[in-house]
């Protein structure tokens, strides 16, 4: 992770509701087959916390083999892009003239400051939302108000129903939110297709005097 953000995280490491999951984490890791690798679970917070400029938050982790790897919507280029975020580039293409990439890497935004952040960090195996309701959410709720409090303006991108979980603690007179249905194929027709959110995220970041994310 980046150093900017360690002060943060140590303080929830060390407390009660951690320390609970990191027990169910340590079992399950030894027990299970759990996404991402133990490695790769803080793989957001390598984003620069002072360089964050928009927060995309998913659901949890691709629960298939060597899909995900930390970042939310992302895989490895050498893995076949999943339905989601084929959608997301399909929105993307239709939004804002950019083609599709030849690959599901979204390091490339991390390192513009767009921090990808699933609801959960943990998934098994083949069973999405497995890991709901076992401390990952209050640790997210967290990162989420510490950046509402500390960052002058941030655009939050919330798709799908676990994401927008989060919105009540966004202060939205500081910081643009932007809501839609997931970008599965489940939901995308629902609301996420023709939500323009990549086009109004740089509008608003360019109101802001911030450089425009490069889809």
């Amino acid at each position: 992770m980046h150093p900017s953000w360690k002060p943060i995280l140590q303080e929830e490491f060390e407390k009660p509701y951690f320390r609970e999951l990191s027990r169910f984490l340590h079992e399950s890791y030894e027990s299970k087959q759990i996404f991402p690798p133990k490695a790769q679970v803080f793989s957001a917070f390598t984003t620069d916390l002072n360089n964050v400029k928009v927060v995309i938050i998913g659901q949890d982790p691709y629960h298939g083999p060597n899909q995900a790897h930390g970042l939310a919507f992302s895989v490895r280029p050498n893995v076949q892009t999943p339905p989601s975020l084929v959608n997301i580039f399909k929105e993307i293409a239709e939004d804002v003239g950019k083609s599709v990439p030849n690959n599901g890497n979204l390091n490339r935004w991390a390192e513009q400051g767009v921090l990808l952040l699933n609801n959960t960090l943990t998934v098994e195996a083949h069973r999405a939302g497995s890991h709901r309701g076992k401390g990952w959410e209050q640790f997210t709720e967290n990162i989420i108000r510490h950046l509402n409090e500390t960052r002058p303006h941030l655009v939050f991108l919330l798709w799908g129903r676990d994401a927008r979980t989060k919105q009540p603690w966004i202060d939205q007179k500081k910081h643009l939110v932007l809501e839609a249905a997931h970008p599965s194929p489940l939901s995308a027709y629902g609301g996420f297709f023709g939500c323009k959110h990549f086009s109004k995220t740089n509008a608003q970041l360019k109101e802001w005097g911030y450089e425009e994310i490069s889809w």
